[in-house]
């Protein structure tokens, strides 16, 4: 295969750091763009893939990066991702997650780059209307931070349609789990994903897991969750961005497990992984949590013929617990 250079904006982070190494085992070059906000520079290093410091907003950085190198594609997972952040912070939203992407898009038809890959969210459906959900959800978020993905999807079908920028949308659920190697993994500061939480308490780093709401209608009474590993995400996106690459039209994928499980769930599995007690809180129910959220990716499976390894809760808390004892040792 040809050495075709990938800029991987947020390739720092967790999700984005789990691509990146996807890309290089596939024989891509990787050039990884991230202002550290959230990314990590030690994660960048243990890839061993160039890191080049900035932000997405910084124009004259970008058309340099463009002209300098001969960049085929961006993958673009530079994004502020805390829901409750954004409903009391909504300007740092808009202006990373939207005008950071939009100035990315300006620059990448400035310099002739007509293949994108994009880290959306299920965020953009808001509450679920059916389980599971498909692409033809209504779209309906209820935070800034779905909508901030929502309003950079409507972009990417208009720049479609006035540049021929080319995009691959994936809206994803719980990505979960750590590279199995043991080599990268989740690690955010504030830390507010549950199985880091559970994991964090099952190392003595917390004092005890909340669960939020014991009554939902579900088997247990607690919150049901699609979690996806995280590789199997790294996959898809490899997998669109060759489906790109080979010219195809532009197309939106949900990822997810297709299985949820419950809080309850998560917590037993990893009390059993780790081999301690978890201490438990319980308390009420969060406002705008859906009792229920499972998505279908039939349409990833059929058209980028992509198959998730690992869907097994037990074996994403197994790689993730490997990580989080290594990380946080």
């Amino acid at each position: 295969m040809s050495k075709q250079t990938i800029l991987v904006t947020g390739g720092a982070g967790y999700i984005g750091s789990h691509a990146v190494k996807v890309l290089q085992q596939d024989g891509y070059q990787v050039l990884i763009l991230d202002n550290l906000v959230y990314g990590h520079q030690d994660i960048a290093e243990t890839l061993g893939a160039e890191l080049i410091v900035g932000d997405t907003n910084d124009r004259p950085l970008l058309d340099q990066l463009f002209h300098d190198r001969q960049i085929s594609a961006v993958m673009h997972f530079a994004a502020y991702a805390y829901v409750g952040e954004s409903v009391t912070q909504p300007d740092k939203y808009y202006r990373n997650n939207v005008v950071g992407t939009l100035t990315l898009l300006e620059a990448m038809v400035a310099a002739n780059i007509k293949a994108f890959v994009f880290s959306s969210t299920c965020a953009t459906y808001g509450i679920p209307q059916q389980i599971p959900m498909t692409e033809e959800h209504p779209q309906v978020p209820i935070n800034p931070y779905g909508a901030t993905k929502l309003m950079v999807e409507r972009i990417l079908q208009d720049f479609d349609v006035a540049y021929g920028l080319k995009s691959v949308i994936f809206r994803y659920f719980n990505a979960a789990g750590a590279d199995p190697d043991g080599m990268i993994g989740e690690d955010h500061n504030p830390e507010t994903h549950l199985i880091p939480l559970v994991l964090l308490t099952a190392l003595g780093k917390r004092e005890a897991i909340t669960i939020y709401g014991t009554d939902y209608p579900t088997a247990d009474g607690t919150c049901i969750r699609d979690y996806i590993h995280v590789n199997d995400l790294a996959d898809a996106h490899v997998l669109g961005l060759q489906y790109l690459l080979q010219g195809n039209k532009s197309e939106i994928f949900n990822l997810g497990n297709g299985n949820g499980f419950s809080v309850k769930e998560v917590i037993d599995t990893a009390q059993e992984i780790s081999g301690k007690l978890i201490n438990v809180i319980f308390g009420d129910r969060r406002a705008g949590d859906p009792p229920a959220l499972v998505g279908s990716s039939e349409k990833a499976r059929k058209i980028l013929k992509w198959q998730p390894k690992y869907l097994d809760i037990k074996v994403i808390l197994q790689h993730a617990w490997q990580w989080h004892q290594k990380r946080h040792a």
